[in-house]
């Protein structure tokens, strides 16, 4: 399939037949209540990237349309099998009801690091990141199968959630 630059991508409208032709890697990509609509924009764009199944907003967050989200994410909202909805706990839940991974990416004392994830990963799986502020619910890390966090070595206690979610994809994508 042609790569798209951003210029074509922001004025895109993928017809079906175009989102049928990509390969969608089983993957799935849930989104704890993100508040930052820059960083949902780039979710976006690395959940083009990776070429997930689908992605998952959920709760109190910004969905498309919105131009804020669009900027970042560069058209890649068209692009990408989304959904809104209003419980992570409950796509969770229904996912793992489908034999699907849970792979929480947050910062807890059940954590592994992202260096051991090669053992533990199976696929289909789903990476759930979390707010901002408040990281992932608690409930949902109780639910996840496995909770994944990358260190920390200088001052600062967390890494951005678009960020930590690229680093944990792209490991995944490694045991494919």
């Amino acid at each position: 399939m042609k790569k798209l630059k951003a210029k074509q991508l922001r004025k895109s409208e993928p017809s079906e037949k175009e989102l049928a032709k990509i390969k969608r890697n089983p993957i799935y990509l849930v989104l704890d209540q993100i508040i930052d609509t820059y960083n949902i924009g780039s979710l976006f764009r690395l959940a083009d990237a990776i070429a997930v199944t689908k992605m998952y907003l959920c709760g109190k967050m910004e969905y498309p349309p919105s131009s804020r989200i669009h900027k970042a994410a560069v058209g890649t909202e068209f692009w990408v099998s989304w959904a809104k909805e209003e419980s992570t706990l409950e796509v969770i839940k229904r996912l793992r009801d489908q034999g699907i991974q849970i792979i929480a990416v947050e910062q807890d004392h059940r954590a592994i690091s992202y260096k051991q994830l090669s053992t533990k990963v199976k696929f289909p799986c789903a990476i759930v990141v979390g707010n901002e502020t408040g990281g992932i619910d608690s409930k949902v890390l109780d639910e996840a199968d496995v909770i994944v966090e990358l260190p920390m070595y200088g001052i600062n206690k967390s890494f951005n959630v678009w960020g930590s979610a690229a680093v944990i994809c792209y490991k995944v994508l490694e045991y494919l």
